[in-house]
């Protein structure tokens, strides 16, 4: 049930706004918690360099495919690097955390009870075809994103209505007062173009934005589509009179004249395709190869640079999450029967070369995590909801089983065949079955990297000494989302970024609204209604330290609702590139990567050493 807040009692309970709401004034950008770094009159980012050259390209390696060039319906595999063809109204900032500043809007405006946002867009902004955008592009926006993309609509499920509201203004209506999320949530709304959309294609047929489709489409961004080889490749080419060049939040970036974009279907062949200098920039996922396939004559005469810098920028849940849709899978016992054989400590010794941390928390590597017991705030939120959660939520910390000796795995054995055994399943011909229905457990584990697939195999003779029947089945990118959206998988190779600001795109993730909903991303199918509640704690949090308290209660709720067997992390990015490139003295603290490539540049020089691109 909603909750609304009288209009006497607002003030009271949001606490301190932040500036664009305490004036209702024009601001040239939104901090969620505090104050901006830069000032209206700010040149460019401290991160970035103005004086970058342009020129040259960059070649990037991706490890999927795609199957349009088309980012807005659900039912497609958009190209990667296409972000960069379109704009926002705003753009988060590289610098701070939950900070961002105008981009096709130029100033933003909210009332104090946050019931609605403003923004003003910036004269100059025009598409690359030299028309203006318009008000009229970013109301169609708003629109064709909620009806045509399952996720979009639930992220801006809060967001009633958008309308042109001056020459230049565009204004968005909320459900209710007090969510101070939203507005940021508008300024990332992704613009598009509205003439474009609505004309004939080259076909001399209607174009559908409901629909895949290669057409390279139109956008307002510094690069535009060059060609597209369906599922191969993709070049973008930079737009040489971009009108948003000398924007503060762009002077120093864009800097290459060329993106090419090479995607991979096999791993192996990928990473042998870098060291063969076949791309230019890679982030390497794998402990193993990070430790051995490296040692090559590239690297010790520093032509290939291997460099691992911090990652602060998101938390991540890794794990392999259960459908609990399927009712072997409805009880929590079940579950952790799987978790209690998953050898986490033998994997990350054999395989790891011990480089890892185990995940205990779905914002791992954030100060949003979980730990110990509650306290404080977040023992408050808790307790609000005692009657909904089950006891050692307050009396344990949650803690994953340890393997990694023999007598870890045969205690952790027993104890899984006790859960079991309290679930209503027993050993039947050396086959784990269900004492009334007959039913015998079967598993199949859904796969899009086979990397993974070691790690499944590590896992399955412990679930086999369970009488489970384990199946492993890898298939390509696309498949693996049509069957993810379908919900056509009994355990899924699970990841789940978060941003150092979680807010309504926590709905979305678990809701109860959420969980029957084709293609959202609520992909195991939770409905808790304490996890519902915490998510409303989490949207209107009312300071910085009420959102740290409500997110770690959340956390708290879904580690205690054993929905997936969580995996591993670390607290960097393993990078390595062909030493070609100049990039900034500081690095942008809040773009993964280091920030490659729009915050690097071509350098000649380097590139004259280290040889041209083959």
């Amino acid at each position: 049930m909603r909750r609304f807040v009288a209009a006497a009692l607002l003030a009271l309970l949001l606490g301190p706004l932040p500036a664009a709401a305490q004036d209702g004034n024009w601001h040239h950008g939104l901090s969620l918690f505090g104050d901006l770094k830069y000032g209206p009159d700010f040149k460019h980012y401290d991160s970035a360099n103005p004086d970058a050259p342009k020129g040259g390209s960059a070649r990037l390696g991706i490890g999927s495919s795609f199957d349009t060039l088309n980012v807005v319906p659900t039912n497609g595999t958009p190209a990667a690097g296409l972000s960069l063809v379109y704009q926002s109204l705003m753009t988060r900032s590289a610098d701070e955390a939950y900070a961002e500043y105008g981009e096709i809007a130029e100033a933003v405006k909210y009332p104090k009870d946050i019931s609605s946002v403003t923004y003003r867009l910036n004269a100059k902004a025009r598409w690359n075809d030299g028309q203006p955008v318009t008000p009229d592009d970013v109301v169609w926006s708003f629109d064709a994103w909620k009806a045509n993309n399952v996720r979009q609509a639930n992220y801006y499920s809060h967001v009633v209505k958008a309308q042109a509201s001056g020459e230049h203004e565009v204004t968005f209506t909320f459900d209710k007062p007090g969510n101070r999320e939203l507005p940021q949530i508008v300024g990332e709304l992704v613009v598009l173009p509205k003439h474009w959309w609505t004309a004939n294609g080259p076909d001399g047929k209607p174009r559908d934005i409901s629909q895949t489709s290669f057409e390279p489409p139109l956008g307002s961004g510094a690069y535009r589509v060059k060609s597209a080889d369906p599922g191969r490749s993709l070049v973008l080419e930079r737009v040489k009179d971009w009108w948003g060049a000398d924007l503060p939040t762009a002077k120093g970036l864009n800097n290459f004249d060329e993106l090419h974009y090479e995607f991979f279907q096999d791993r192996d062949v990928m990473r042998e395709a870098f060291k063969g200098d076949a791309y230019d920039f890679r982030v390497e996922s794998s402990a193993k190869d990070w430790a051995t396939a490296y040692d090559i004559p590239a690297v010790a005469d520093n032509r290939l640079i291997k460099e691992m810098i911090p990652d602060r920028t998101s938390g991540r849940m890794q794990a392999f999450g259960f459908n609990l849709r399927r009712a072997k899978f409805a009880d929590i016992r079940v579950r952790r029967a799987f978790n209690l054989v998953f050898d986490f400590e033998e994997m990350n010794r054999t395989i790891f070369f011990n480089q890892y941390k185990r995940i205990d928390s779905y914002f791992a590597g954030l100060d949003l995590a979980s730990s110990g017991l509650p306290q404080g705030v977040e023992l408050a939120i808790l307790q609000e909801l005692k009657d909904k959660l089950p006891p050692e939520v307050f009396t344990s910390p949650f803690a994953n089983p340890v393997n990694g000796t023999d007598e870890a795995r045969r205690a952790n054995l027993r104890a899984a065949f006790a859960l079991l055994k309290e679930a209503g399943w027993e050993i039947r011909d050396r086959k784990l079955t269900n004492v009334k229905s007959g039913e015998v457990m079967g598993a199949e584990v859904l796969l899009d990297n086979p990397t993974f697939e070691r790690v499944a195999l590590l896992w399955k003779p412990g679930l086999e000494r369970l009488g489970i029947a384990v199946t492993i089945r890898s298939v390509d990118t696309s498949q693996f989302q049509k069957r993810q959206d379908s919900r056509d998988f009994d355990l899924i190779m699970y990841g789940q970024a978060q941003s150092q600001s979680p807010g309504n795109e926590q709905r979305g993730l678990w809701s109860s609204q959420a969980a029957d909903v084709p293609g959202s991303d609520n992909i195991m199918g939770i409905k808790d209604p304490a996890v519902d509640a915490l998510i409303d704690r989490v949207i209107f949090a009312k300071s910085r330290d009420d959102l740290v308290a409500a997110t770690k209660a959340l956390d708290r709720v879904l580690l205690a609702g054993a929905y997936v067997v969580p995996h591993w992390y670390l607290d960097a990015d393993r990078l390595l590139y062909w030493n070609r490139f100049g990039r900034p003295a500081t690095l942008p603290s809040q773009s993964g990567s280091g920030g490659f490539p729009q915050a690097w540049w071509w350098d000649a020089a380097l590139a004259a050493k280290t040889g041209l691109p083959k």
